[in-house]
Protein backbone atom coordinates (compact mmCIF):
# COMPACT_ATOMS: atom_id res chain seq x y z
CA UNK A 1 0.00 0.00 0.00
CA UNK A 2 1.44 3.51 -1.08
CA UNK A 3 -0.13 6.82 0.91
CA UNK A 4 0.85 9.97 -0.12
CA UNK A 5 0.60 12.22 2.86
CA UNK A 6 0.99 16.13 1.63
CA UNK A 7 2.07 17.71 5.22
CA UNK A 8 2.30 16.92 8.84
CA UNK A 9 -1.61 16.52 9.31
CA UNK A 10 -1.95 13.98 6.35
CA UNK A 11 0.51 11.35 9.29
CA UNK A 12 -2.29 10.84 11.21
CA UNK A 13 -5.23 9.14 9.25
CA UNK A 14 -1.43 7.48 7.47
CA UNK A 15 -0.91 6.11 10.95
CA UNK A 16 -4.23 4.56 12.05
CA UNK A 17 -4.43 2.93 8.05
CA UNK A 18 -1.17 1.72 9.05
CA UNK A 19 -2.11 -0.33 12.47
CA UNK A 20 -5.39 -0.91 10.89
CA UNK A 21 -3.87 -3.19 8.45
CA UNK A 22 -1.48 -5.14 10.47
CA UNK A 23 -3.56 -5.41 13.90
CA UNK A 24 -1.51 -8.47 15.32
CA UNK A 25 2.02 -7.26 13.95
CA UNK A 26 4.13 -5.65 16.35
CA UNK A 27 7.13 -5.20 14.93
CA UNK A 28 7.89 -2.08 12.58
CA UNK A 29 11.01 -1.47 10.63
CA UNK A 30 11.36 2.46 9.24
CA UNK A 31 13.00 3.16 6.31
CA UNK A 32 13.88 6.40 4.98
CA UNK A 33 16.90 8.95 4.29
CA UNK A 34 18.21 11.24 7.15
CA UNK A 35 15.11 13.61 7.43
CA UNK A 36 12.37 11.59 5.74
CA UNK A 37 9.96 11.91 8.89
CA UNK A 38 10.58 8.96 10.66
CA UNK A 39 10.50 9.63 14.37
CA UNK A 40 7.38 12.34 13.47
CA UNK A 41 5.87 9.17 12.13
CA UNK A 42 6.70 7.47 15.11
CA UNK A 43 5.33 9.98 17.07
CA UNK A 44 1.81 9.97 15.35
CA UNK A 45 1.45 6.22 15.79
CA UNK A 46 2.60 5.95 19.32
CA UNK A 47 -0.27 8.97 19.98
CA UNK A 48 -2.83 6.79 18.41
CA UNK A 49 -1.36 3.90 20.23
CA UNK A 50 -2.33 5.81 23.54
CA UNK A 51 1.31 7.13 23.96
CA UNK A 52 1.19 9.43 27.66
CA UNK A 53 5.14 9.97 27.40
CA UNK A 54 6.93 12.83 25.46
CA UNK A 55 8.28 10.82 22.24
CA UNK A 56 11.88 11.92 21.04
CA UNK A 57 14.45 10.62 18.80
CA UNK A 58 16.46 7.86 20.78
CA UNK A 59 19.59 8.57 18.55
CA UNK A 60 21.93 8.63 21.47
CA UNK A 61 20.31 6.38 24.21
CA UNK A 62 19.44 3.59 20.96
CA UNK A 63 16.41 2.63 22.92
CA UNK A 64 13.30 4.55 24.30
CA UNK A 65 10.58 3.17 26.05
CA UNK A 66 6.89 4.84 26.01
CA UNK A 67 3.92 4.32 28.60
CA UNK A 68 0.72 4.14 27.12
CA UNK A 69 -2.31 5.12 28.69
CA UNK A 70 -3.27 1.55 30.06
CA UNK A 71 0.52 0.93 31.31
CA UNK A 72 1.76 -1.04 28.26
CA UNK A 73 5.09 -0.22 26.34
CA UNK A 74 6.06 1.30 23.17
CA UNK A 75 9.60 0.58 21.77
CA UNK A 76 11.26 3.45 19.68
CA UNK A 77 14.61 2.28 18.44
CA UNK A 78 17.13 4.22 16.85
CA UNK A 79 19.87 1.49 15.06
CA UNK A 80 21.45 4.82 12.90
CA UNK A 81 24.47 4.70 15.58
CA UNK A 82 24.88 0.65 15.13
CA UNK A 83 27.75 -0.53 13.10
CA UNK A 84 27.91 -3.86 13.95
CA UNK A 85 24.80 -7.09 14.86
CA UNK A 86 27.04 -7.67 17.73
CA UNK A 87 26.03 -4.18 19.36
CA UNK A 88 22.19 -4.64 18.74
CA UNK A 89 22.41 -8.01 20.79
CA UNK A 90 24.33 -5.98 23.45
CA UNK A 91 21.54 -3.94 23.96
CA UNK A 92 19.24 -6.94 24.74
CA UNK A 93 17.04 -6.44 21.17
CA UNK A 94 15.51 -9.94 21.28
CA UNK A 95 13.90 -9.27 24.78
CA UNK A 96 12.15 -6.21 23.66
CA UNK A 97 11.33 -7.79 19.72
CA UNK A 98 9.70 -10.74 21.16
CA UNK A 99 8.00 -8.84 24.10
CA UNK A 100 4.57 -8.73 22.70
CA UNK A 101 5.08 -4.46 22.51
CA UNK A 102 5.10 -2.42 19.81
CA UNK A 103 8.80 -1.49 18.56
CA UNK A 104 9.38 0.65 15.85
CA UNK A 105 12.86 0.35 14.48
CA UNK A 106 14.53 3.12 12.89
CA UNK A 107 18.09 2.82 10.45
CA UNK A 108 17.24 -1.33 10.34
CA UNK A 109 19.32 -1.95 7.80
CA UNK A 110 22.22 -2.85 10.18
CA UNK A 111 20.26 -5.73 11.61
CA UNK A 112 17.97 -6.61 8.61
CA UNK A 113 18.74 -10.25 9.09
CA UNK A 114 17.58 -10.17 12.46
CA UNK A 115 14.49 -9.15 11.69
CA UNK A 116 11.53 -11.24 12.86
CA UNK A 117 9.67 -12.71 9.57
CA UNK A 118 6.25 -11.11 10.59
CA UNK A 119 7.90 -7.01 10.78
CA UNK A 120 5.98 -4.68 8.60
CA UNK A 121 8.42 -2.89 6.25
CA UNK A 122 7.51 0.90 6.56
CA UNK A 123 9.40 3.34 3.19
CA UNK A 124 9.30 6.95 3.79
CA UNK A 125 10.46 9.34 0.60
CA UNK A 126 9.82 12.02 -0.70
CA UNK A 127 10.58 15.89 -0.47
CA UNK A 128 7.52 18.06 -0.46
CA UNK A 129 5.28 15.67 -0.18
CA UNK A 130 5.82 12.38 1.88
CA UNK A 131 4.94 8.78 0.33
CA UNK A 132 4.69 5.91 2.94
CA UNK A 133 4.48 2.49 1.39
CA UNK A 134 4.00 -0.55 3.45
Amino acid sequence: MILKVPNESGLLPAAEKLLASFPGRRVFALYGKMGAGKTTFIKVISSVLGAVDVVQSPSFAIINEYKTMTGDSIFHFDFFRIRKTEEVFDIGYEDYIYSGAYCFIEWPEVMEELLPGDVVKVKISGEDQRQIEF
